[in-house]
């Protein structure tokens, strides 16, 4: 099939070598501030679980649902990002995304019961699912090899301290104020973003005629859904007392079975360049190793801050507001070293900010692996921030490393791949912390009540997730520097 582009009606002068103009800057600035605040919403419910289980009388495993399926939205529709970016100008995909993130948040806002809120949280997940591979995209695009590292230490900032600065911003609010309050507070940013947006944004790069594959979408659902959901069971069954093979064993067959078919379907038809995901993006083993990384990295990070709120509340008793006052400064720790690790990055390259990363994360999981019912709040507080500065020098490197090796003319599936794998590990990661809970504390047979299981789950969910950085150790020490060329400049 040959192919037709529209080519954009007029180009901005190249910018300098080592320069973004104005213009360039305005469209990253815009993408940012929309892809904060959408991102703050994957974890902003998880202090907010235990208020939940009270005012709408559901379960624990129940109230993960409002993380777990926001991130599973995204991860089934985010492959879809990597055509639509190609397909669509920036600001008409832009528009969409934020239109459906403020639907979907003033419905959350409306919500009556649960059934209604987690609907809201998907039609929420729907428009942040493009915003985070449009905004990676975009940086790949226009700025030069020599400041990507700078860039992406500004874009860890929001993939990172949002999720983790969640927790603080939901608490902060609950103290005050009903769940719904959560939503009413968000919902002015996001049409402000939205209006913003309208305004100043601009087209980047060229779109691209090709025919969207109807049955990779579904899939790609049934593939990525079936293996979160699989592993949601798990927390699932183990919360009520018994695990049951059959509910974890069919929903993690059929997702297997989906992904394999969507997998030889995207290969298939890479070939006519009619993919949904063009997989030709993992032929380049930094990308991969770098995709590898970055999963398992996320992995902890959502993991962690939807596990630590649990703790903090159901074993050591700390109010919602006490509990987002102390996983804070981890985030704000992450926050400011994103650019400095980016600067870094630019200077050193990434192994020797991965691995020493990834060393420091792993210790602090393996600490927050020894708490009890009777730990001060001041010593998980140091292990956070230990985790916290660990995960600080992965992510932006990973980024940077994993997307600077994809072809120019891939880029868009490469960040498409990059943040479908973060999402599905950040998934996974939710799922498998809320089992090992569960699953630890029915294991416990000590003394203490509920308090000490709960605290012996905590433990088990931990000591694996360390567990994982092992694995992700191992992938790191195949990344390395890969620049691919100049970029290109912004169009009309």
């Amino acid at each position: 099939m040959t192919e037709t582009v529209d080519r954009p009606a007029t180009r901005a002068e190249p910018p300098a070598a080592d320069r973004l103009s104005r213009r360039d800057v305005t469209v990253i600035a815009v993408l940012l501030v929309s892809a904060f605040t959408v991102v703050l919403n994957e974890t902003i419910m998880s202090v907010a679980v235990p208020v939940l289980v009270r005012d709408l009388g559901i379960t624990t495993s129940t109230g993960q649902w409002l993380s777990t399926g926001f991130i599973l939205t995204m991860a089934v529709v985010i492959p879809v990002s990597g055509f639509l970016i190609r397909r669509l100008t920036s600001r008409a995909l832009f528009t969409a995304a934020m239109g459906s993130f403020s639907l979907g948040t003033l419905l959350a806002a409306l919500s009556p019961n649960f059934e209604m809120l987690l609907v809201a949280r998907i039609v929420q997940a729907l428009g942040a699912a493009v915003l985070i591979p449009l905004l990676m995209t975009t940086v790949m695009t226009i700025v030069p090899p020599s400041r990507r590292g700078t860039m992406m230490g500004n874009i860890s900032v929001v993939i990172s301290v949002a999720p983790a600065i969640g927790p603080t911003v939901s608490g902060l609010i609950l103290n005050v104020l009903p769940w719904p309050f959560i939503f009413w507070c968000v919902l002015p940013i996001a049409v402000a973003a939205l209006v913003i947006g309208l305004k100043m944004m601009t087209n980047v790069g060229e779109t691209t005629r090709v025919r969207i594959d109807w049955l990779s979408i579904p899939l790609s659902a049934i593939g990525f859904g079936g293996l979160v959901y699989g592993l949601n069971a798990v927390g699932v069954e183990a919360s009520a007392g018994e695990v049951q093979p059959l509910a974890v064993a069919v929903p993690v067959a059929i997702g297997a079975v989906g992904l394999t078919l969507f997998l030889l379907r995207q290969v298939q038809l890479q070939r006519l360049d009619r993919a949904l995901l063009d997989l030709r993006a993992f032929r380049s083993r930094v990308f991969t190793a770098s995709v590898i990384t970055g999963s398992l990295a996320f992995l902890g990070l959502l993991g962690s801050a939807f596990l630590l709120p649990i703790y903090l509340q159901q074993v050591l008793q700390l109010q919602p507001l006490q509990t987002g006052l102390l996983v804070l400064p981890g985030g704000l720790l992450m926050g400011l070293l994103g650019p400095v690790v980016g600067r870094l990055y630019d200077r050193v390259g990434p192994k020797p900010l991965l691995l020493p990363g990834l060393a420091i994360a792993f210790v602090g999981l393996l600490l927050l692996a020894t708490v009890d019912a009777d730990t001060e709040p001041w010593t998980v507080l140091a292990r956070h921030v230990l985790l916290s500065l660990g995960l600080a020098t992965v992510l932006p490197s990973v980024f940077t490393a994993g997307l600077s090796a994809v072809p120019r003319a891939q880029t868009s599936y490469g960040s498409a791949i990059f943040a479908t794998m973060q999402q599905v590990g950040g998934a996974a990661g939710t799922a498998l912390v809320v089992a090992l809970l569960a699953i630890g504390g029915a294991a416990y047979d000590g003394a203490g009540g509920a308090g000490a299981a709960e605290a012996a789950g905590t433990r088990l969910a931990f000591l694996v997730s360390a567990g994982v950085f092992v694995v992700a150790f191992v992938a790191a020490t195949f990344v390395k520097r890969v620049d691919d060329g100049a970029p290109v400049p912004v169009g009309h």
